[in-house]
């Protein structure tokens, strides 16, 4: 398979996770940024991602959208970056990555920008139950584990660790000791600059 990437991204997105995990596994890649209200709706770009949203990666000639799918797909076809779990930790290395994708995002979502916060009731109907015990519960984990997977970083902490920092950063995920820590830990990453530098230079020549 070729291994030129290309993402398809903006600055301004979750398109900063999957460049992250590109710049972790040292795939080399090549850079469409899309603009909003243009043409990250052109019919061009909706042929390769029909719903219009970023970030996508195009690679020898397959598709794969979604930041955690192109976080476990990248560390699975470049495995010499070793990002991908071991058998001891897969469990956790999966667990951990789709409850952000899933119970991370959606409480956070609903509770913090659509100001929703399900009776004890729907609470029962919701997959992640309450934010409070969303993120009480990865709370404990990240107590008791330097990484999402234990003591190794995989990419299942570049998802994490993107959705950990940016909530810290802007207000939508509790400061608490446990989540700054790790916060820190993964942003203290060679390849986590690179991506924000990269990323930050598109921004101030947009």
């Amino acid at each position: 398979m070729p291994e030129n990437v290309t993402l398809y991204t903006n600055p301004q997105s979750r398109g900063r996770i999957a460049r992250w995990m590109l710049e972790e596994v040292g795939a080399p890649y090549q850079v469409e940024v899309l603009e909003y209200g243009g043409s990250i709706k052109a019919p061009t770009y909706l042929k390769i991602n029909p719903m219009g949203k970023v970030p996508a990666i195009v690679h020898g000639g397959q598709v794969v959208t979604e930041c955690a799918a192109i976080c476990a797909y990248l560390a699975e076809t470049f495995p010499q970056a070793e990002l991908a779990p071991l058998p001891d930790e897969r469990a956790s290395y999966y667990r951990w990555m789709f409850f952000a994708a899933g119970p991370l995002e959606s409480a956070v979502t609903d509770f913090k920008v659509f100001e929703i916060e399900p009776d004890t009731e729907k609470q029962m109907m919701v997959g992640y139950g309450s934010y409070k015990a969303v993120l009480d519960n990865l709370s404990s984990w990240l107590k008791e584990h330097t990484y999402v997977a234990g003591e190794r970083f995989t990419a299942a902490d570049v998802y994490v660790g993107s959705q950990i920092n940016w909530g810290v950063q802007f207000g939508t995920i509790e400061k608490r000791p446990e989540f700054v820590e790790y916060a820190q830990r993964v942003a203290a990453r060679d390849a986590y600059r690179c991506a924000t530098e990269k990323d930050d230079a598109l921004m101030e020549n947009a």
